[in-house]
């Protein structure tokens, strides 16, 4: 998505368009993966050394609660933002080697379903990491994973 696109969605929520907004969605977008706040600082302070920090982590924020961003922890203590998109998508990160695996939003449908109707709780699965060790990390002597059905 480009992002004169989520500019005019921005306006077309109410929200205004400063040319701060359109410098921080241009390098997301431009960035192609996830980006920290500060990575996103340094990268508009090459052209524009004068952007604000706090309008930046506001805008973020804004980005954020409009899901137009998806701000993710992939474990290091640094949130990192990726433009939303579609269909949504989710990591795997292996905790030993840093590996991350892309995995598609579908696979957790089941799971949402499930919190939906025995829990009547409508959960947030749009976008997140979940930790473990690849294939390549995982001691030779462990089991493989194995599915437990249900009881009923």
């Amino acid at each position: 998505m480009h992002h004169t696109e989520l500019l005019a969605d921005l306006r077309q929520r109410g929200h205004r368009l400063t040319p701060q907004r359109e410098m921080i969605l241009n390098v997301i977008c431009e960035g192609n993966g996830h980006l920290t706040a500060d990575e996103i600082i340094a990268r508009i302070r090459k052209q524009y050394p004068y952007i604000n920090k706090s309008a930046v982590y506001r805008t973020l924020e804004l980005l954020a609660r409009l899901c137009l961003v998806n701000p993710t922890d992939f474990g290091d203590g640094k949130v990192t933002y990726e433009i939303h998109r579609h269909p949504h998508h989710h990591h795997l990160v292996c905790r030993q080697c840093r590996k991350m695996i892309e995995v598609d939003g579908a696979v957790f449908a089941p799971l949402e379903k499930l919190l939906r109707d025995e829990y009547a709780f409508a959960a947030d699965l749009d976008h997140f990491a979940i930790f473990g060790l690849c294939r390549k990390c995982q001691p030779a002597s462990s089991p493989a994973p194995t599915l437990r059905k249900r009881r009923a």
